[in-house]
């Protein structure tokens, strides 16, 4: 990566008609998030689809046209409704194929056992390669920058862990990134557009955004998130412009 190039970004893809049924709830999101930012990393976008192969297809198609780093849980088993292995390999425009390692891993756990039904665990895209899985030794695989991993909390997040690790160590920031607040007091939106706007044109590699109060009253939050020089930076800016405007403010603690 060029030395002034923007970073990949992560994304997850959630698959199963459960979670679009309310049937359980996601828990990988929340973990995710965590586990990037021990790393200094950021989640970008999620997207959550059901278990419509058409669909799924799709939405790997899209994400796979993209640099970004995708980790994708759920539907990589042997059963019929577990379709992903399927769509990525057609997002991908190749073939399926048994996967010698993950082959060797399964004959090793199984015997002659995962013969005719669980060798399929291990029918991946051509040019997989394995996500070692701590917990039942059962593999992921990972296809370019998209990672596949099991539904299974206790075995999707140790692999995750495991990818970035291996694969992406050269990301890893022990800076992370940190966010100032502050609040605006009885001013309108519209009177902060342009403020805001000329303080995020100087300020690029930082994100600003405000929150309105919810329940109607005259207060916004205004939150500066980036690496901390950068973020300390243009949140100074940002105070400096709300005080020139004449614009009152109070201050709020920073996470």
């Amino acid at each position: 990566m060029a030395a002034n190039a923007r970073p990949p970004q992560i994304g997850i893809v959630l698959i199963g008609d459960e979670l679009l049924s309310g049937k359980r709830v996601d828990k990988h999101m929340p973990q995710a998030i965590r586990i990037l930012g021990e790393r200094g990393m950021e989640l970008a976008w999620a997207r959550m689809v059901g278990d419509d192969a058409l669909l799924l297809e799709k939405t790997l198609r899209e994400t796979m046209a993209s640099d970004d780093i995708v980790f994708s849980f759920g539907g990589i088993g042997a059963t019929p409704d577990d379709r992903t292995r399927q769509c990525a390999a057609a997002a991908a425009g190749v073939d399926l194929e048994f996967n010698a390692q993950g082959k060797q891993i399964l004959e090793e756990k199984f015997g002659d056992d995962i013969y005719p039904k669980r060798i399929h665990m291990v029918e991946w895209p051509v040019g997989a390669t394995i996500i070692p899985n701590p917990i039942n030794r059962v593999p992921g695989f990972s296809l370019h920058q998209h990672h596949f991993v099991p539904g299974f909390p206790k075995m999707a997040w140790p692999m995750v862990a495991w990818v970035l690790d291996e694969h992406y160590a050269h990301l890893h920031n022990a800076e992370g990134s940190i966010e100032y607040l502050i609040e605006v007091l009885d001013t309108p939106e519209s009177a902060l557009i342009d403020l805001m706007q000329s303080v995020m044109d100087a300020h690029p590699d930082v994100r600003i955004a405000c929150l309105p109060n919810a329940d109607g009253g005259r207060l916004i939050e205004f939150g500066v998130r980036g690496r901390p020089t950068a973020a300390k930076e243009a949140f100074a800016a940002l105070k400096y412009a709300f005080k020139e405007a004449g614009v009152p403010t109070r201050p709020s603690s920073f996470r």
